[in-house]
C-alpha cells in the first residue's frame, strides 16, 4: 500500500471535524462508517495537522484495533457509550501478516487514535464527538 500523506486523502473518505476531550479541542479525521474504520490511518505516514482520527460506533461495543499497514505508532484513546474515558493503549507499526490487537477494556462508543505520546488525557476525561 502506498503512504499518503494524511488522512483526509487516505482514499479520499474522512471527514474532518473538531472534538474535546476534557478542555482540549482536536481537528480529526472522523471514521463513522464500516469501511471508514477499517481503513483507519492504514498507509498514512503523517497527519498534515490534524491530531487524529476518531472512530464512532453506532451501538456500543466491544472493539479490537490492529496495526497491520500502519505506518505511525499511536496511542488510541477508549471511551464508553457516554464518552468517558475508560482506557488507553499504546500501539506499534506492524508490517507482518500477523499483527497484535488491541481490545478496548470494556463497551465503547467512541475510540480515538493520536500521534504515540503526543497526548495525555485522565481516565474519567470526556469527550465531546462531532455533532
Amino acid at each position: 500500500m502506498a503512504a499518503c500523506s494524511g488522512p483526509e486523502t487516505a482514499e479520499g473518505m474522512f471527514p474532518v471535524e473538531t472534538v474535546t476531550v476534557g478542555d482540549v479541542e482536536l481537528d480529526v479525521a472522523v471514521a463513522s462508517t464500516p469501511e471508514q474504520r477499517n481503513q483507519g490511518l492504514r498507509g498514512v505516514d503523517e497527519l498534515d495537522g490534524y491530531d487524529g482520527m476518531v472512530f464512532i460506533f453506532e451501538e456500543p461495543r466491544t472493539a479490537t484495533f490492529g496495526m497491520r499497514d500502519t505506518l505511525i505508532p499511536l496511542d488510541i484513546w477508549w471511551f464508553d457509550p457516554d464518552g468517558v474515558l475508560i482506557g488507553s493503549t499504546e500501539m506499534q507499526p506492524c508490517a507482518d501478516l500477523v499483527c497484535a490487537s488491541y481490545g478496548s477494556p470494556g463497551e465503547i462508543g467512541w475510540a480515538l487514535e493520536t500521534p504515540l505520546g503526543e497526548w495525555e488525557f485522565q481516565l474519567g476525561a470526556m469527550l465531546e464527538p462531532p455533532a
